[in-house]
């Protein structure tokens, strides 16, 4: 067994004389969001003492990994920082990932219900736009060329990625995740085969309760999502009007208010992205551990936005990683639908 004792020096230092600032850096969270979320999976981290070796506590474990998320660290610098072998490090982030994700993704991420979704149809209504619980997008996280099928995860912008397509609401957390589709997937079909485009056709277009629905002009409305125009228009995703030379000033403004409300989506991504630095580079792990890295990395922005944890500045990103396509796509869900976009135009009049 090799010995590093520098890792845990270095370790214990951490633990011992980080401050809330340097604390707040390394790991993207104060100190007290990191110890609720080692409560909630603590258990689950724990290993069996052995004749071998002594296990590595679950706070370590914990730590490690969230490291490699917030930095662009390879596994060789954490390794040598921590004291634990590459082989550990890389272990560590397949079983804490699988444990973050199992343990806390339904808990943190989900559709509103309730007054949840009572207060997200409020502050969209404050943000301008009404009967909206969410607005969905989809943007790429960049990966390692795949051995096979590599072209299907060349996406537009010249690099591999997969796609994440996510919903949310009006205090930029995530309710909804859908990733591991190839970068070349245009976001209309990434939507197709998601559980909730699949739930929202199996309720009859109705994606929220029916009794939150409102009447404009003898047109029910029901509460819907907002999108761009990369996605079709349904009864329950709701975007603006296309041929932008040809609108009426009614139609100009109902764009713009949709706009406006839709901004939470992107301004999520990018805090996303932001704080965990490695969905920002290609990663040398397999496509279905970053979609796993991913879904996580949302869960703990919940967790942090919940928790009201600040956001540095420093950590915002400009490069074109966080910007997904914007590819036009004309497909409509019927007459209906342009009706209940036409009521939602006479009400933001």
């Amino acid at each position: 067994m090799v010995r590093r004792p520098q890792g845990a020096v270095f370790w214990s230092n951490v633990l011992e004389n980080f401050n809330e600032d340097q604390w707040r850096q390394h790991f993207r969270m104060s100190r007290d969001t990191f110890e609720f979320v080692l409560q909630l999976v603590e258990l689950s981290l724990r290993r069996k003492l052995t004749n071998w070796r002594k296990p590595l506590e679950p706070r370590r474990r914990l730590a490690i990994v969230l490291w490699w998320y917030a930095t662009p660290g390879e596994y060789r610098t954490i390794s040598c920082l921590f004291g634990v072998g590459l082989s550990t490090v890389c272990t560590l982030v397949h079983e804490v990932t699988a444990t973050l994700k199992r343990k806390l993704l339904k808990r943190f991420i989900s559709l509103p219900k309730g007054e949840a979704l009572q207060k997200a149809l409020n502050g969209f209504a404050e943000r301008g736009y009404p009967l909206c619980a969410g607005a969905i997008d989809g943007s790429h996280i960049p990966i390692i060329a795949p051995q096979e099928d590599a072209t299907a995860y060349y996406n537009r912008k010249g690099w591999h990625s997969i796609v994440l397509q996510a919903v949310v609401d009006h205090n930029f957390c995530f309710t909804d995740v859908y990733v591991g589709w190839p970068g070349r997937t245009h976001d209309a079909r990434v939507l197709s085969n998601s559980p909730i485009f699949k739930m929202a056709e199996q309720q009859g277009g109705y994606l929220f309760p029916r009794e939150n629905s409102m009447t404009v002009n003898d047109v029910e409305v029901p509460v819907h999502l907002i999108g761009d125009a990369a996605y079709p228009l349904k009864n329950w995703l709701m975007k603006g009007f296309t041929n932008h030379h040809a609108l009426t000033p009614q139609q100009r403004h109902y764009n713009y208010r949709l706009s406006s409300a839709r901004m939470v989506v992107e301004n999520a991504f990018g805090r996303l992205k932001g704080r965990w630095r490695c969905l920002l580079k290609r990663n040398d792990v397999d496509t279905a551990l970053m979609s796993d890295v991913v879904a996580v990395c949302c869960v703990l922005h919940n967790i942090c936005e919940l928790n009201k944890e600040v956001y540095l500045p420093d950590w915002n990103i400009t490069d074109d990683l966080q910007e997904p396509d914007q590819d036009m796509f004309q497909g409509v869900g019927g007459h209906n639908c342009q009706g209940i976009r036409e009521a939602m135009m006479t009400l933001l009049s």
